[in-house]
């Protein structure tokens, strides 16, 4: 949302600037205000450990990256309830998998899912956010089809419509943002899949989260589990995600010759760089209160399409003060409004599933 009031930049210009706090300056910031000592256990962890993270983290930051290509053609509404679908799905599912081949207590396995009731209850909710995503991505031709047709009919009173832009390539919605959507479904299936190694990434630096847990009972016994852990992981997971975003924006900065956006005077300066900082700080809070979470449920099904599925009715929320569905059928809104309640519905269902276990 801050993004969105950036004014005369380029796409790649606010995305780095916002991902300099996202990734470099909050993740440490929080780690060294929540864990004394953080870069001693980082140091300390194996070469293994640090580089499977960062690798996910590498992995996850061109799902990061895409997300915000899917959102501008998609919709803040459409793009975020396919990827965070499709992120939440594989997020919960290839743990799973991995821990069948590499098995470690309290991990629940692919096994797990489909040898026990909770576990076939928790595939059902998978199952579902599948469904709903794909009744999303119907709205999604929904909304392209009313789009391309309202503006043809403007077309025909106002010749000057449309700033001379090809109705079969790109159509502007109530929010003012381009909307492409072959491109933007293939953004957001790209963005999904590869947006779950974070979750993956978690899983890979565990053990630095487990050195911190036991450091904080030690010094507050009695006390519980540390909540947050997991902001040791997050530092090293996010490196990787500012490698992958920073070269591609610094490509795209070069191919579009947009770096005089960083100084250009024209442009409200001090507002862009403040509107890009407090995105990129309200990015990296998500995370922040997912570890919290996470350090109580685990970095199981639950917890991740949990996460993930309020990231998608936020959104959609937004979607809609946005006006990002004005002008559209009666018929579109009730397909999308269906389809948001049931990738809701799974959360529901995932959640009844753990309390059977």
């Amino acid at each position: 949302m801050p993004y969105k009031k950036v004014k005369g930049w380029s796409w790649e210009s606010f995305w780095i600037v916002g991902g300099v706090f996202s990734w470099l300056i909050v993740p440490p910031l929080a780690a060294y205000l929540t864990i004394p000592g953080f870069m001693d256990i980082v140091k300390a962890s194996s070469s293994t450990v640090l580089t499977s993270t960062f690798i996910m983290g590498l992995l996850w930051g061109i799902g990061g990256l895409t997300y915000g290509l899917g959102v501008r053609y998609l919709g803040v509404s459409l793009g975020s309830s396919i990827i965070l679908g499709l992120c939440s799905f594989f997020g919960a599912l290839v743990p799973a998998v991995y821990y069948y081949f590499n098995p470690k207590d309290g991990k629940d396995t692919i096994a797990d899912l489909f040898g026990t009731s909770w576990g076939l209850m928790v595939m059902a909710g998978l199952v579902l956010c599948i469904i709903g995503i794909v009744i999303c991505s119907k709205a999604g031709g929904m909304k392209d089809k009313d789009l391309t047709r309202s503006k043809a009919d403007a077309l025909q009173s106002d010749a000057n419509v449309g700033g001379g832009m090809n109705t079969k390539a790109s159509q502007i919605d109530a929010s003012g943002s381009e909307f492409l959507l072959v491109k933007g479904l293939i953004v957001a299936v790209i963005s999904g899949v590869l947006s779950a190694c974070f979750s993956f990434g978690i899983e890979a630096g565990s053990s630095m989260g487990a050195t911190a847990n036991e450091l904080w009972k030690a010094a507050n016994p009695g006390q519980g589990e540390f909540l947050f852990r997991n902001n040791v992981i997050f530092v090293v997971i996010l490196w990787g995600g500012l490698t992958t975003n920073f070269i591609w924006c610094m490509i795209l900065n070069f191919r579009n010759k947009s770096f005089g956006d960083y100084t250009n005077k024209k442009t409200p300066l001090i507002k862009n760089y403040l509107l890009c900082a407090l995105g990129g700080t309200m990015w990296f809070l998500q995370f922040f209160f997912y570890g919290m979470g996470e350090s109580k449920l685990g970095n199981g099904a639950s917890s991740w399409i949990l996460h993930m599925s309020f990231i998608i009715l936020t959104a959609n929320m937004w979607g809609i003060v946005l006006k990002e569905w004005k002008g559209v059928s009666k018929k579109t809104i009730t397909t999308i409004i269906i389809g948001i309640a049931t990738i809701i519905a799974s959360v529901l269902v995932v959640g009844y599933g753990n309390a059977i276990k």
